[in-house]
């Protein structure tokens, strides 16, 4: 961790804060428009392509529009949290870019001051991230809550069920990194990849962390807290105007947040890919290039989560819920004890690389049978209970130890 943390003058701790803020919203309305441009593509459309070169000014257009609408606030909202909702999840998702390294110390230009790529850095960077983006949640739920709709509510409730579940899995994840870093700084984690990438030899980790993290910012096929088929809209059902657009910002920048910190823990960071790293004795791992290298990887998990937006269908929540506490959450335990197990077995040279690869594809081929093995249906117990599902006047499902009676009678139904 750099000595230059902590001790810069106020002018360029507030020069780089002010460019992480006009990065990260110039970077929203190029997905927003990528996004549109590869889903069109996938669907044999054109998208956006007339306002500016190649239609870049569309996404531009639409955010001004939309601020522009009128703004209506649904009277039997709580207002003060009807409005604070969407500033409670936009802020945080910008407060974690504080930790993320884009690159190593360069000079300002026009300057002879010397700095890192870094707004900050802290012994315990990713906790910090895992922390600030959580909070995002709660205007996720205060929005459902304050919005006095039940399709608001249920999406709040459902997102953060969501967030637990997944964000479990996700910080699971993040121990194997721990262990082979041996630290939780951001920038000593990227340093610790000079010689290999982490998603090599923790690739279990980087697939798990790949899915909960298009689970945690409720994107497709994950989207259920705002799934409009049942709930309309979801939690931002009664917003409008530019209480809308802040949730539709928080997203966006929620996605570029996971695929920045992705691009930290596993594909080196700012490094330079394999080959052009090593080209005039790591030239384009120095200055401002490795800036250009943070951008492609990013831009690689975006086109992942545009990619599964427009190939998958929705999930539906059992299933979903399902797949994260019976299934991602006990893989990672066990990977976390495989991986301590074969960093003590290095250390004590008990182990070595002839053996350790047999036995990662081993294991890895074991671990993707089991999502081929069928769920074992329930079936009714032989004591329940027979119940009139209409007896209220209309159908209402059975509960746990009753069975619905079977009848053909419509006339007596329609009664």
């Amino acid at each position: 961790m750099s000595d230059l943390f902590g001790n810069e003058p106020f002018w360029v701790v507030a020069l780089k804060a002010l460019l992480i803020f006009v990065f990260l919203l110039l970077y929203t309305l190029f997905n927003i428009w990528f996004e549109r441009r590869v889903v069109a593509k996938m669907q044999h459309r054109i998208g956006p392509n007339v306002n500016g070169p190649f239609g870049l000014l569309q996404s531009l257009a639409d955010g001004v529009k939309l601020a522009l609408k009128e703004d209506i606030v649904v009277k039997a909202a709580d207002k003060a949290v009807y409005i604070l909702a969407p500033i409670l999840a936009v802020i945080p998702s910008f407060l974690a870019w504080a930790v993320i390294p884009f690159g190593p110390e360069v000079r300002i230009p026009f300057t002879d001051t010397v700095t890192p790529l870094q707004l900050t850095d802290l012994p315990v960077a990713v906790l910090y991230v895992l922390a600030v983006t959580s909070i995002g949640v709660y205007g996720i739920v205060l929005a459902g809550w304050a919005s006095g709709s039940i399709y608001a509510l249920l999406g709040g409730l459902r997102s953060s069920a969501q967030v637990i579940s997944y964000e479990v899995a996700m910080g699971l994840s993040f121990v194997s990194v721990f262990m082979y870093a041996g630290s939780m700084s951001t920038s000593e984690i990227v340093a610790a990849q000079s010689d290999m990438w982490y998603f090599i030899p923790l690739f279990p980790s980087f697939v798990i962390y790949c899915i909960a993290m298009v689970g945690e910012t409720n994107r497709a096929p994950f989207d259920l807290p705002e799934a409009e088929g049942e709930l309309v809209g979801g939690f931002h059902t009664e917003y409008s105007s530019l209480k809308f657009a802040l949730f539709f910002l928080a997203e966006y920048i929620n996605m570029v947040t996971v695929s920045a910190l992705a691009t930290t823990l596993f594909l080196g960071g700012w490094r330079a890919p394999f080959g052009i790293g090593q080209i005039n004795d790591g030239y384009f791992n120095t200055g401002y290039w490795p800036v250009l290298w943070f951008f492609g990887k990013t831009l690689a998990f975006i086109f992942m989560f545009v990619w599964l937006r427009g190939t998958l269908p929705r999930m539906r929540y059992d299933q979903f819920m399902t797949f994260g506490w019976k299934i991602l959450i006990p893989i990672s335990l066990v990977w976390i004890v495989a991986v301590a197990f074969i960093r003590k077995a290095k250390s004590e040279d008990m182990l070595d690389q002839g053996v350790i690869v047999p036995v990662a594809i081993v294991f890895g081929v074991l671990a993707l049978l089991t999502f081929l093995i069928p769920e074992k249906k329930q079936e009714p117990e032989p004591d329940e209970v027979e119940f009139d599902a209409f007896a209220g006047g209309y159908p209402v499902p059975p509960m746990p130890g009753q069975r619905a009676e079977h009848t053909t009678d419509t006339s007596e139904v329609n009664s």
